[in-house]
């Protein structure tokens, strides 16, 4: 149930866009954060501004062309967004929100049970899905192609 502690901590109001990290979550992402590389030049840019800009390109849904002008540069938070992506920060930075998230709520820090549909379940006695060739199989044609398919349908109204 939503009470009015709930309701403060979970307002986004006072940050610039809701996507942003709030005081709270630096603190607990920032240790996570792999250091820049040794020799060359020092980091220049605001890590945390970078993780900003990530987080909204992955709220909205925008291209990293349509950033804001006051996050970094898109060719910036591109760039840290795939190495973040390939060393696994981000999956590192998921499961420490996760934890903190299910703590926060009084449950355990990893889910004692799980729900599995049918669906799933088919699909994982299946196995690993087989990649098929594209150029291999046949074009599918849509029904709005034919024109028989559309003059023939039976249209029902009930009474």
């Amino acid at each position: 149930m939503w009470k009015s502690e709930h309701r403060l901590a979970a307002d986004r109001g006072r940050l610039r866009y809701p996507s942003d990290l709030n005081d709270a979550e630096w603190a607990l992402i920032a240790p996570l954060i792999p250091p820049a590389r040794r020799g060359g030049r020092r980091r220049s840019v605001d890590v945390r501004e970078v993780l900003n800009a990530i987080f909204y390109v992955l709220a909205t849904g925008c291209q990293w062309q349509a950033l804001p002008k006051d996050l970094p540069p898109k060719s910036t938070a591109h760039f840290y967004f795939m190495l973040w992506d390939w060393d696994r920060t981000l999956e590192r930075i998921h499961d420490a929100l996760y934890v903190a998230v299910r703590e926060a709520c009084g449950r355990e820090a990893s889910p004692t049970a799980a729900i599995i549909d049918s669906q799933s379940a088919k699909a994982a006695q299946k196995g690993v899905v087989r990649l098929t060739p594209r150029a291999s199989m046949r074009a599918r044609r849509s029904r709005g192609a034919s024109v028989t398919s559309s003059s023939t349908r039976s249209v029902s109204c009930s009474a």
